[in-house]
């Protein structure tokens, strides 16, 4: 990330979906950075390995499900156990299946929403009840991330679950930034695009050849190409860090141009 400091030496985050993907790729540009994480993940031995790679230093890990009611206590107790602070979250619940509005179940659109939304909004409350970065008038107070999708302003075919979230999730942003506002705690939200990750390659192997369908999406994207992991963690960095002290409520588009509403 070049020169600038960040100033996240020792901020501690809790990242939820942070085993893999995108949740994996902002957890190693907050350590590179110098902040300590708490990374939440279903899979225990995806998740220990992470943390092998972040360092057990730096990182400690939670095999929990972001659905779980008592998910986000546990994360927050984790941070200030180990490293005695919390100065923010990436919250991070991954794509809902695939499904269009007329073939998905009714128990695959509650489930998505008890992951997508009740899961994330539990790790967002926890997190102000938490934080313990003196906010107010230092600008270095909390921020939270709310890791969202280009589904926010404009619909994917076939992704109708996320679809149907997203934008009523990206709307809890604004509304929760109004409120907490106030304390020296900002909240934002992040839409990448087509990023490669493994998700990303599976939609595309849902849809046919994944060469072809890449190379067909590539020519949408005004870039001409996927973006890497690591081009979505520094942005999800940044937005954590205290030099983004002025940047609250903001949905911020990782996607190479490719959304067409502004």
């Amino acid at each position: 990330m070049g020169s600038m400091d960040l100033r996240l030496t020792d901020r501690c985050i809790v990242v939820t979906g942070a085993s893999r993907g995108l949740g994996l790729a902002a957890a190693k540009a907050l350590v590179a950075e110098g902040a300590k994480v708490v990374l939440v993940a279903r899979d225990q031995e995806v998740l220990n390995a992470a943390v092998k790679d972040l360092g057990p230093g730096n990182a400690v890990g939670i095999a929990a499900d972001l659905a779980g009611e008592t998910t986000s206590e546990i994360a927050t107790a984790a941070a200030l156990a180990r490293f005695g602070r919390l100065d923010g979250a990436l919250i991070s619940a991954g794509s809902p299946p695939p499904g269009t509005p007329m073939d998905s179940s009714e128990h695959a659109w509650r489930q998505a929403f008890e992951t997508v939304f009740l899961g994330g909004l539990r790790i967002a409350r926890a997190t102000v009840s938490g934080t313990t970065a003196e906010a107010i008038p230092s600008g270095t107070g909390a921020s939270i991330v709310f890791v969202l999708s280009t589904s926010v302003r404009s619909p994917i075919p076939g992704l109708s679950l996320s679809n149907g979230l997203r934008p009523g999730l990206a709307m809890m942003v604004k509304d929760l930034a109004d409120e907490v506002g106030p304390l020296g705690i900002r909240v934002n939200g992040i839409m990448p695009g087509r990023v490669a990750t493994d998700n990303v390659f599976a939609q595309d192997a849902r849809s046919g050849n994944p060469e072809t369908v890449r190379r067909r999406r590539e020519a949408t994207i005004p870039l001409r190409r996927y973006g890497n992991p690591e081009e979505f963690g520094s942005v999800a960095a940044f937005l954590l860090s205290p030099v983004a002290s002025y940047v609250n409520g903001s949905i911020v588009a990782v996607d190479g141009g490719a959304l067409r509403a502004v």
